[in-house]
C-alpha cells in the first residue's frame, strides 16, 4: 500500500508521493505469477546477447525503434524510415521531430556507454537529459537541470491540469531518495518490480520542465543493464506503452489516487512479458533473414566479400547510397553501382528516390521487422 497526499497551494493541489527507499512486500499471487513469467522471458531474451552473432549490429535498430516510439508518446511523428536517414534527406517541416528522435538515440547510447564508469544516478540522468534537449524544442527548459518551478500534466493551464507533480523545492530530496532506492541492496524487492516502482516514482516526481516521459522510459533499460539483468540494451517498453497509452496513464493515476501500486505492477509485468516475447521473435526473424540474404549474396560471385561488407552496414543502418558504399568497400563508383544494382535485383535493396543520380537504397525487409 502506498501512502501519499495532495498538498494545497495557492490555487491548486500538488501531489506529494511517499519516499520509496524502504522495505516492500509482495503478497498477491497473481502478481507473483506475472513476475515469474516476466523473469523467464527476460532471461530468454538475455540469452540472445550471448549466442546471436554480431548482436551489436542489430541493437542500433532496436534503439531507433525505441527512440521513435518513446518520442511518439510525446507527439513526435518521425517514423523509423525517416529516423534512419541523414538530416539533408528530411523535409524541412519534419526536421524538428527528426532531431528530437536523433537526440534520443544519442542520449541513450551515451548513457549506456557511461554505465561502465557511472552508475544510474541523478548525475547520469541529468547528463542524459542535457543531450535529449540539445538544440530542440525543449532547449530553453533547463536541459540537464532539475526544474525550479511548478509544472503540470494535461490541461491548458495548472488550473485544469490532470496531474500536478510535487513542488520544485522538494525535487532534490525526492531524487536523492530515488537514487538511494536504486542502489539499496538491503531491499529484497525483485529487480523487475523495482524498476516498475522507479519508473512510477520518476514520472510522479517529474523532475524536469520537459522530457520527463522520455527519460523515465529510457531509465528502464539503463537500470536493467546497470544491474546485470540484461547484458545488452535489448528491452524497450515504449512500444508497449504507446500501444496502450490510455492504460499506461490510467495505471499511473491508480497509484496516486487509490494508493495501491499492485495494478501498476501487473500492467508493467504484462508489458515486460509481451515486449520480451516480441523482441525474441524479432531476433529469430533477423537470424532467418541473415541466412536468406547470405544465399542471395553468393549470386554476386567475385564481389561477394564487398557485398557482405555493405550488408553488415545495412544491419546497423538499413539505408545506403553509392557514396557510402564506396567509402565502405574502397571500390570505384561503377563497381559500387553494379553491386547495388545486383542487390536490388536480388530483392535485398529497394531504391526509394526514383532518380538516375543520387539514388538511395533501403534494406526494406529488415526495416519491416521493427514495425
Amino acid at each position: 500500500m502506498v501512502t501519499s497526499k495532495f498538498i494545497s497551494r495557492d490555487s491548486y493541489k500538488s501531489f506529494q508521493p511517499e519516499f520509496i527507499n524502504r522495505k516492500w512486500q509482495v503478497e498477491s499471487m497473481d502478481l507473483i505469477q506475472l513476475l515469474s513469467n516476466a523473469d523467464r522471458e527476460v532471461g530468454r531474451l538475455d540469452m540472445y546477447s550471448e549466442y546471436v552473432p554480431n548482436i551489436d549490429l542489430f541493437i542500433r535498430m532496436h534503439i531507433i525503434k525505441e527512440a521513435t516510439q518513446s518520442s511518439k508518446i510525446e507527439g513526435t511523428k518521425t517514423k523509423i524510415e525517416e529516423a534512419i536517414l541523414d538530416k539533408e534527406n528530411i523535409d524541412d517541416e519534419r526536421r524538428d521531430d527528426w532531431e528530437e528522435v536523433q537526440n534520443y538515440i544519442e542520449a541513450l547510447n551515451s548513457a549506456i556507454k557511461k554505465l561502465s564508469e557511472l552508475p544510474v544516478s541523478s548525475r547520469l540522468i541529468k547528463d542524459t537529459h542535457r543531450i535529449l534537449l540539445k538544440g530542440v524544442r525543449g532547449k530553453h527548459k533547463l536541459p540537464g537541470e532539475f526544474r525550479n518551478s511548478q509544472n503540470w500534466i494535461g490541461g491548458a493551464s495548472i488550473a485544469d491540469a490532470k496531474f500536478i507533480p510535487p513542488d520544485h523545492t522538494s525535487i532534490s530530496e525526492y531524487m536523492s531518495d530515488l537514487e538511494q532506492f536504486i542502489h539499496n541492496e538491503t531491499i529484497s524487492l525483485p529487480h523487475l518490480l523495482r524498476i516498475a516502482l522507479i519508473h512510477y516514482q520518476f514520472e510522479t516526481i517529474h523532475p524536469f520542465l520537459d522530457g520527463n516521459g522520455r527519460i523515465g522510459r529510457l531509465l528502464i533499460t539503463l537500470y536493467l543493464v546497470d544491474k546485470g539483468i540484461l547484458k545488452k540494451p535489448i528491452l524497450y517498453l515504449s512500444d508497449f506503452f504507446e500501444r496502450n497509452r490510455s492504460l499506461y496513464y490510467e495505471n499511473l493515476m491508480v497509484v496516486r489516487e487509490k494508493k495501491d501500486i499492485e495494478q501498476w505492477f501487473k500492467f508493467f509485468m504484462v508489458g515486460v512479458i509481451e515486449t520480451a516475447k516480441k523482441s525474441i521473435s524479432t531476433f529469430d526473424s533477423i537470424l532467418k533473414l541473415q541466412k536468406e540474404v547470405e544465399v542471395k549474396l553468393h549470386a554476386l560471385g567475385n564481389v561477394y566479400k564487398h557485398g557482405q561488407t555493405i550488408i553488415n552496414y545495412l544491419f546497423q543502418r538499413p539505408t545506403i547510397d553509392a557514396r557510402k558504399a564506396r567509402e565502405l568497400t574502397g571500390l570505384s563508383l561503377p563497381t559500387v553501382y553494379r553491386i547495388l544494382n545486383e542487390l536490388e535485383k536480388q530483392g535485398i535493396l529497394y531504391e526509394i528516390t526514383g532518380n538516375k543520380r543520387g539514388r538511395r537504397y533501403v534494406f526494406n525487409e529488415y526495416i519491416q521487422l521493427f514495425k
